[in-house]
C-alpha cells in the first residue's frame, strides 16, 4: 500500500508541476504588484513572445532583474525607426540598470521564443 502511495504521489508531483509549466507558459503579458512605498515600487513582468506590454514610460530610474532572460525590442511610440527603438537582451539572473525616460511612451516587445520575466525595482525619488 505504501509503495502505491508513493508511487501515486510522485505522479501526482510530476503533473502538477507539468500544470504549473504549464500555467506560466499561457499566462498573459502583464505586470503584476509586489511592493511599493516612497521611495521604491516593485513589480513583476512577464512578456509573452509576440504579445508586448502596452505603450507605457518611466518617469524613474529602475533596476530589472533578469528571472527568466531573452531579447528584447523597446520601440518608441513614434515607431521602429532606427534612432527610436533599442534591442536589449538580458541574461536569466543577472541584473540591470535602465535610466528613466520621462518624455516617451515606448513597448517592449519580445522578439524571442520563449516567455520573458523580470523584476522591475523603479526608485521613486532622487538619491
Amino acid at each position: 500500500m505504501m509503495k502505491t502511495f508513493g508511487v501515486g504521489a510522485a505522479m501526482l508531483a510530476v503533473g502538477f508541476g507539468a500544470g504549473l509549466a504549464f500555467a506560466q507558459a499561457q499566462a498573459p503579458t502583464g505586470r503584476t504588484p509586489q511592493f511599493a512605498n516612497d521611495e521604491v515600487k516593485v513589480w513583476k513582468s512577464l512578456i509573452q513572445p509576440g504579445n508586448p506590454l502596452p505603450l507605457h514610460r518611466h518617469d524613474h530610474p529602475r533596476i530589472i532583474i533578469a528571472l527568466k532572460g531573452g531579447t528584447m525590442h523597446i520601440l518608441e511610440e513614434t515607431g521602429p525607426a532606427a534612432d527610436k527603438s533599442d534591442i536589449q537582451t538580458w541574461e536569466s539572473g543577472k541584473a540591470y540598470w535602465l535610466p528613466a525616460n520621462p518624455k516617451t511612451q515606448h513597448q517592449d516587445v519580445n522578439i524571442g521564443k520563449e516567455p520573458i520575466e523580470v523584476m522591475v525595482v523603479e526608485l521613486q525619488k532622487a538619491w
